[in-house]
């Protein structure tokens, strides 16, 4: 048994952790195990080098944990708790030992699953309002947010060409596997036509100050409506370069998730209120693009997640039809 397997037996364990549970349950992502207790979640990032994220070294592992915490205060309130240890006393796992860790978890407080805004849509229960809601409190974040020459530099065309190519290269051994090559050209032909076609104006949003450090991974599983107000959690700590991006670029993320989950007109009066509250009329003109660039990204990470270890066949079954239905959502945003 490997360390990280004999982490993932302890942590499944009600009896290790310091508050009183009665169960746990363990989800995965391609880069992470998460543990989820009564009231609290403990999150360890498992580790691979996926080429776009590198937590290999346990050094690493650590400061991203560190990471995550920081970033995420930004718009979690009192969600994030901390970046708790695992040791290893003698032949013992514990959480917060005092011997030399051997494994780092993020502690965050659990919210109500609920709430969720995927899982209100998939109730067919979220309302304009709540949508309402969730715009102005982006808006106001991104009013806000850092903006500095050097991450303005991450909405260079040299850097959206990198990032699009990225996919595409990390998505080629898919082919006529997941998704068909003419869906892959198609998607391709039309994207670097859209950055050559719209050089200026994706020029122009780099001097008018509008890539920011933004959330990075803006959609509904990411969203929880609690009694406090709009809980935002799980920014992407793990790479600057996708974190640092056109304020466009991320409301185009969730509208395209609002789409994902069979709401446009919610998709769009989304789109329409963080214009209302931002005054950025550009968002109209990019959304599209950045739409199908970030459905493709979800592709491309449900992808990775379908090879991911200890990923059981049923969630690689799912991991690969919710690939190819991203892939078909990217496609629809060909004009």
């Amino acid at each position: 048994m490997t360390i990280l397997e004999e982490i993932v037996r302890t942590l499944s364990n009600p009896a290790v952790y310091p508050e009183i549970t009665t169960r746990v349950e363990t989800t995965q992502t391609q880069m992470s195990i998460v543990f989820l207790t009564d009231n609290y979640v403990y999150k360890i990032k498992k580790p691979v080098n996926l080429g776009y994220l590198d937590y290999t070294t346990l050094a690493q592992r650590r400061y991203f944990c560190e990471q995550e915490v920081t970033l995420n205060s930004r718009f979690g309130g009192d969600v994030y708790l901390g970046v708790i240890p695992i040791t290893s006393e003698g032949k013992t796992i514990t959480l917060n030992g005092t011997s030399e860790p051997i494994e780092y978890a993020v502690k965050m407080r659990r919210l109500p699953a609920d709430r969720m805004m995927d899982v209100l849509l998939a109730q067919n229960r979220v309302t304009p309002e709540m949508i309402l809601r969730v715009a102005e409190k982006i808006a106001a974040f991104h009013a806000n947010a850092a903006s500095s020459p050097d991450i303005s530099k991450f909405g260079s065309l040299e850097t959206i060409t990198f990032n699009t190519e990225e996919n595409f290269s990390q998505t080629e051994k898919y082919l006529d596997q997941v998704f068909p090559k003419t869906q892959f050209n198609a998607i391709s032909r039309y994207t670097r036509n859209f950055i050559k076609n719209n050089a200026e104006l994706l020029k122009r949003r780099v001097i008018e100050g509008k890539i920011k450090d933004c959330h990075g991974d803006l959609h509904a599983q990411h969203i929880c409506f609690t009694t406090k107000g709009i809980a935002i959690y799980d920014c992407i700590e793990f790479n600057d370069r996708f974190r640092y991006v056109d304020v466009a670029a991320e409301v185009s993320f969730l509208a395209m998730d609002l789409d994902h989950w069979g709401n446009p007109d919610l998709s769009q009066y989304f789109v329409t209120a963080y214009v209302s509250q931002s005054r950025d009329k550009d968002v109209l003109k990019l959304q599209h693009f950045y739409k199908c660039y970030f459905a493709y990204v979800r592709a491309k990470v449900s992808c990775f997640k379908s090879e991911a270890p200890l990923v059981s066949p049923e969630d690689k079954a799912k991991a690969l039809k919710e690939a190819q239905q991203y892939f078909n959502l990217a496609e629809s945003y060909i004009e």
